[in-house]
Parts: structure tokens; C-alpha cells; sequence
């Protein structure tokens, strides 16, 4: 039962978030008449996304954060976002990861649940400039020894560089590292991605951080929740044109599937609908026509 509601609530403060900032600001009783749910639920609502860093809270309702487009949440705030899409998008990118392949991570919290699911994966190289993933397969291997049943441990690359609140390391050191590698697949993370501006960070050294990583893939799997969509950061770091796959949540509207099937070559959509009852997600992918 708790699931479920915290499920509901995660669900109702992404359509919160997602009016904040496409009409750059709501009002309390708006949010009651077209939610359904009492005054008392969209303040707490309010209060838990103020919390977290991505609205401030104003007399009567809502407004985007100050300066959203340079405005960077810590690790922790974002993993509270929308943990359940991950979770599903996660196990479906997994997939895309093929046996003995070398493949990079970026930062994110996206790729940090990623990883989780790429352990029982064989004989990876695995690059990433995440602090976080890094230790994913770190403790994994001190936890199995060599293998303890899971597939052969990984080998893992953790490029250099300075620190950003999501735990990412960029700058030189990174790119330099990262310019000099090859690898098949790229999982990237995003802060926000659209049709106008691509896929863009608040971050300026982890833009160009991210242009290395695209550049040195053979193919790029972008990794993002519904509520990443419109969402635009300060630099632009790729165009659509640059993402082979895109692997979202079911909470995609269907009119920006439409508009990203016109655009990519495969869009990945976790349901998170439950198989016959079996504790797995199911995936449907959709192509162009």
C-alpha cells in the first residue's frame, strides 16, 4: 500500500513540476482543481519539491528556481526524482548493453541505477567519469570477490577531473582521458533535452565533458525520464541528431513520442507494467515509420 502511494505522489509532483516550468509558475488552488487532491497534499507537494531544489515556493503557489538554467541539484536531490522511472528505464537500457563490449557512463543519477543492472552483465570495460558508478561495481567486486557467481567482474575506467555537485568528474583531465578511448556504447545522462536545444546541462565544464564522451561512442543511448523533456541547461552539448536510442518511462505524453519517433532512429519506452506477475519491466520500442 505505501508503494503505491508513494508512486502516486512522485507521479503527481512530476505534473506539478512539468507546469511550473511550462508556464513558469502555478497557483495552489489550480493545482487542487485539475489534481483532484485536497489544498493540504499540493503544499506538502510543494514543500517536497522545494525541498529538493527544482521550484522555490511563493505566496499562493509556485514559481521555476531562480536562474534554472544554471541551477545544478546535489546527487542526493535528484535521486529523489522520479526514483520509479529510472528504476524501469534502467532495466531496459540494460539490455542494450552487449556481453564483452566496452561502453561508458556519464553522470547522473539515470546511469548511477543503471549500473546496478549492468553487473550481471559479462566481461564489460566500463568508462565513466561518475564517482557514483564507479563505486557500483567497486563494491560489487569486493562484496563477490573475484566473481561470486556473478557474471566475470567488470573492468572499469574512471577518468580524472574536478568534482560537480552530481558527483561527475569534468574538466581537462577528463576530456583529455576521455578523447584519447573508443567505445561502443555510450549510456549518457542528461539534465534536459528538447527538439530546439538538444541535450544540455547547467554545467559548463560537464558540456564539454559530455561532447568528448559522444564524440569517442559508436553509438549513443541517452537515458531520461519524462520529466527531463523541455527542460533546457545553459549549454547545449549534442543535437537529437547525435542519440542513436532515447530510453524514457511510460509518463512520455504521446504527441512528444510522436515528435521524438520523427527524430531518432528508436525510442525505448519502459512501462513499468508488471508480466505476469513477474517481478520484471517490460519494454516496448518504438521506430520510425
Amino acid at each position: 500500500m505505501s508503494d503505491n502511494h508513494n508512486l502516486l505522489a512522485e507521479q503527481r509532483r512530476a505534473l506539478i513540476l512539468e507546469e511550473v516550468r511550462r508556464r513558469g509558475g502555478v497557483r495552489v488552488n489550480e493545482l487542487t482543481r485539475r489534481l483532484n487532491v485536497s489544498d493540504m497534499t499540493v503544499r506538502r507537494d510543494l514543500d517536497a519539491l522545494a525541498r529538493q531544489g527544482v521550484l522555490e515556493k511563493v505566496h499562493g503557489g509556485a514559481v521555476p528556481v531562480s536562474g534554472a538554467s544554471t541551477h545544478e541539484p546535489g546527487f542526493e536531490a535528484k535521486s529523489a526524482l522520479e526514483s520509479g522511472a529510472k528504476e524501469d528505464i534502467a532495466r531496459a537500457a540494460a539490455r542494450l548493453a552487449a556481453p564483452g563490449s566496452a561502453i561508458a557512463l556519464s553522470g547522473g543519477t539515470t546511469t548511477y541505477a543503471l549500473a546496478q543492472h549492468l553487473l550481471d552483465v559479462p566481461g564489460l570495460t566500463v568508462v565513466t567519469n561518475s564517482l557514483r558508478v564507479a563505486d557500483v561495481f567497486h563494491a560489487a567486486q569486493r562484496a563477490d570477490g573475484a566473481s561470486g557467481g556473478r557474471a566475470p567482474a567488470a573492468t572499469v575506467v574512471l577518468t580524472g577531473g574536478v568534482r560537480t555537485p552530481s558527483d561527475s568528474l569534468v574538466g581537462p583531465v577528463a576530456d583529455a582521458a576521455i578523447a584519447s578511448l573508443h567505445f561502443d556504447t555510450l549510456f549518457l545522462g542528461v539534465h534536459g533535452i528538447s527538439a530546439e536545444a538538444g541535450l544540455s546541462t547547467p554545467n559548463l565544464a560537464e558540456a564539454e565533458t559530455n561532447r568528448r564522451l559522444v564524440r569517442s561512442a559508436r553509438r549513443v543511448v541517452v537515458v531520461a525520464d519524462h520529466t527531463k523533456w523541455g527542460t533546457v541547461g545553459l549549454s547545449t552539448f549534442a543535437s537529437l541528431e547525435d542519440v542513436d536510442i532515447l530510453v524514457t518511462d511510460g509518463g512520455m505524453p504521446e504527441a512528444v513520442r510522436a515528435e521524438i519517433r520523427e527524430r531518432l532512429p528508436e525510442l525505448v519506452v519502459a512501462d513499468g507494467e508488471a508480466d505476469g506477475g513477474e517481478d520484471r519491466r517490460k519494454a516496448g520500442t518504438d521506430r520510425p515509420r
